[in-house]
């Protein structure tokens, strides 16, 4: 048996650490499996004549993440440097993420609350009424997907079950 330690990159919650260790205990020869949010590193203890560092890593990168072995770092100028300058980029990325988000959501939030809101008469032509819920749907969706792909993130196929059980329930 042998324990590695990895660093996984894009946890952002709870959810992400479930989905990384489930995705890592359901591979062959896995032993046991840690994933630590806070520090966002991985512990694996497997048995290396069936699995290796390659597949482990693959795994997590199949899954939505970015992986790497965990490299102890030395306290010096150039690692704070590198940490900053990683922390600068992530930082500048969420920001990117979260203007295309708003973008994306005053335009489904004016569809989805015309109602409630000062509105065209417009709207009502094209949103109002169970003969015109498929528009409803149809738009409402379209934004909301783009906003999922735009992010990157592994929510997509998430979303896109719950719209075929929302389409399936509602509409027949």
């Amino acid at each position: 048996m042998q324990k590695v330690k990895f660093s996984i990159q894009g946890m952002t919650c709870s959810s992400c650490q479930a989905h990384v260790e489930k995705t890592v205990s359901k591979l062959q020869g896995i032993k046991n499996v840690n994933v630590n949010l806070l520090s966002n590193t991985m512990s694996v203890e497997y048995d290396e004549d069936i699995i290796n560092n390659e597949k482990i890593i693959k795994a997590v990168v199949d899954a939505g993440y970015g992986a790497n072995i965990y490299e102890e770092k030395n306290e010096n100028k150039k690692t704070k440097e590198e940490n900053n300058s990683k922390t600068k980029d992530n930082i500048k990325e969420m920001k990117q993420r979260l203007i295309i988000s708003v973008c994306f959501l005053i335009p489904l939030m004016y569809i989805a609350m015309y109602h409630m809101l000062p509105h065209l008469s417009v709207m009502d032509k094209i949103f109002h009424g169970p003969e015109n819920r498929n528009n409803l749907l149809i738009y409402s969706n379209i934004i909301t997907y783009s906003n999922s792909i735009c992010k990157q993130k592994i929510f997509f196929c998430a979303d896109l079950k719950g719209y075929l059980n929302f389409h399936l329930i509602w509409t027949h």
